[in-house]
């Protein structure tokens, strides 16, 4: 990537981030970036391009973030709760207003809309991630607990974003931590 487009993605990342997709215009992404609108048009394409490589770069980043917590944590149950360490971790430097993902898909439900499977792709991929996970714990309930674990991160990052009450994505681990023991209590139980 040239250094004009690198400028011009990361401009465009911290305006789709802090202001929202449809209220950043590619005039004030080239403003910030110090680039022409051309620049922008014979690198990206589109707008809808821009915002593709914007949550496709926020994604890979958030997975490299995320594997050195979870790479780390030894045992089944530790790797989860690396998930929701990571997170919060994330969230305090990366996610100030929440989820890019899930705010981008506040503005971005239409299917046809090139964006619209990189954020479902990063949520499919989450689920995948817990599921996996809870493979270790509960093997005949891990769709389960893959689901139950999802959706606990996500409404602790959407609580998060919203500032609803504070530590929401510790206050999330904790209540995941609680329901671990009792799976793991119900999968020995059931041997």
């Amino acid at each position: 990537m040239t250094p004009g487009a690198r400028r011009a993605l990361d401009a465009a990342s911290a305006l789709f981030y802090d202001r929202g997709i449809h209220a950043v215009g590619v005039d004030l992404i080239a403003a910030e970036a110090g680039v022409t609108k051309k620049t922008l048009y014979d690198r990206f394409g589109s707008k809808e391009q821009i915002v593709v490589e914007y949550l496709a770069a926020r994604d890979e980043r958030w997975q490299a973030f995320l594997a050195p917590y979870v790479e780390a944590a030894t045992a089944p149950r530790a790797r989860i709760l690396a998930v929701f360490d990571a997170s919060r971790d994330w969230a305090d430097t990366n996610s100030v207003k929440g989820c890019s993902m899930v705010n981008a898909h506040a503005e971005i439900s239409d299917p046809t809309h090139p964006a619209y499977q990189v954020i479902t792709g990063q949520k499919a991929w989450m689920l995948a991630l817990f599921t996996g996970l809870a493979r270790d714990i509960a093997p005949r309930r891990a769709a389960k607990l893959g689901r139950t674990l999802m959706l606990l991160h996500e409404g602790a990052l959407v609580a998060h974003g919203l500032r609803i009450f504070p530590d929401a994505i510790g206050r999330a681990r904790d209540d995941v931590a609680a329901l671990l023991r009792d799976a793991l209590r119900a999968a020995h139980a059931a041997e």
